[in-house]
Formats: C-alpha cells, structure tokens, sequence
C-alpha cells in the first residue's frame, strides 16, 4: 500500500502507529462486549463480535502491508527486527480480543454473583493497561527527536512501569477470580465453568500482551 510506505519516510515508528489505532479500534469494542455478557444480550454480543473479528482483518491487512513495504536497505534508526517484534506484539492484541469475541459467544456467562465485581475490575485494569501500552507507542516520535534519552526516556520508562504494574494487578485478580471458581462451582457442568475460566484467562492476556510490548519499546532505550 503506497500510503504506508510513504509513512515510513515520515517516521519509522508512523506505521506501527498506524497499526495501533486498528489494534485499538479493536480493543475498544471490549467494554461494549464485558457489558453486552454481563448482562446477557445475546444479539449484542453475537454483533458485537462479528465487529471485532472485522476490525482485526483490517488491523492484520495494515500488518501485512508494513511487513511488505519495511525497508530492507534504507537507513532506520533502530533495527529492523525490533520493529517487525513490536508489530508482532500488537498484532497479538487485536488477536487476543477477536479471541475474546468469539469466546462471548460461545455460550451465556455462567458466573456466581461474588465474582461479577471482581471480573468488572479485571476488565477496567485491562482496558487501563491496554490504554497506556498504546500511549507508549504513540510517544515513538518523541523518543526519536530526543534521542531515546533525556526526559522523554525517563517519561516513556515511567509508562512502561505503569503498565507493568497494571499488569500485577490483573494477574492478582485474575487468580483471586479462579481461586473462587475452584472454590464455588462443584455443581456447575463442566461446559459452564470451562468456558467461565477460559475468559477470565483470556481476558487477562490482554493486559499480559500490552505489558510485553511496553518492555520491548523500553528495550530500544536500553541499546541506545
């Protein structure tokens, strides 16, 4: 695609940037989605999904377009293998919640009333931790301008830490949520609790994948 390649004369990060607003605009229909099963809308849920899985092909037709047009033997200012492992990581997400999508769909949430407050909160962390990872892509450019030192370094290493904490939290809430589905559902058919556990977990991912994908920006600080 001409556009992308012109965006990599622009910035070598304009692309992967590019790349992140359709991982984002898949990811964002996930609050949608946690409320659509939470309260049980069928319909909503089947749409929902349905848009998710559309929104993740044309976040995979801008991955494969950047992959086609990277620069082999122009000059980048990091290496070309980090940019093809950040896009990797990116692409996971927009993976992660088509998953996500599909999984909704499956069969209605089957979830004792003491989990429900603490998988709301598993959703916000992740949503948090998505959000800001996808914040630190966008500071790309600025670590570029300065270097990848100085005050927007040390900016972008704070966001990474941040993440990382988020990430903590989910994966705290996370066991906490399946400690109590071990705990309570003895009588529960295993369908209903496979498929209440598989969601927790996949859920989680997301917040795990934004996580890895902040480290690695931090790592392009760290060689520089």
């Amino acid at each position: 695609m001409l556009t992308i390649a012109r965006l990599f004369g622009k910035s070598p990060f304009a692309p992967l940037q590019t790349h992140m607003d359709k991982v984002a605009s898949c990811v964002d229909q996930l609050p949608k989605l946690f409320q659509a099963v939470s309260s049980g809308d069928t319909k909503a849920i089947e749409q929902i999904a349905e848009k998710i899985s559309k929104l993740e092909h044309e976040a995979d037709l801008t991955k494969n377009d950047i992959r086609n047009h990277l620069p082999k033997s122009l000059f980048l200012p990091v290496d070309r293998g980090a940019l093809l492992e950040i896009l990797a990581l990116q692409d996971q997400i927009a993976d992660q919640a088509e998953t996500i999508g599909h999984l909704a769909t499956m069969r209605p949430l089957s979830l004792p009333e003491g989990m429900r407050a603490d998988l709301v909160l598993l959703c916000q962390k992740t949503m948090e931790a998505f959000l800001l990872a996808r914040q630190v892509v966008k500071e790309l450019n600025e670590l570029l301008e300065s270097s990848f030192g100085g005050l927007e370094a040390e900016k972008v290493k704070g966001m990474v830490e941040q993440v990382a904490f988020l990430e903590y939290e989910t994966d705290t809430l996370q066991r906490r949520l399946l400690k109590t589905l071990y705990q309570t559902n003895d009588n529960t058919p295993y369908p209903a609790f496979h498929h209440t556990l598989r969601l927790i977990e996949e859920i989680s991912a997301i917040a795990c994948y934004s996580e890895k994908l902040g480290n690695r920006i931090r790592m392009l600080l760290e060689l520089k």
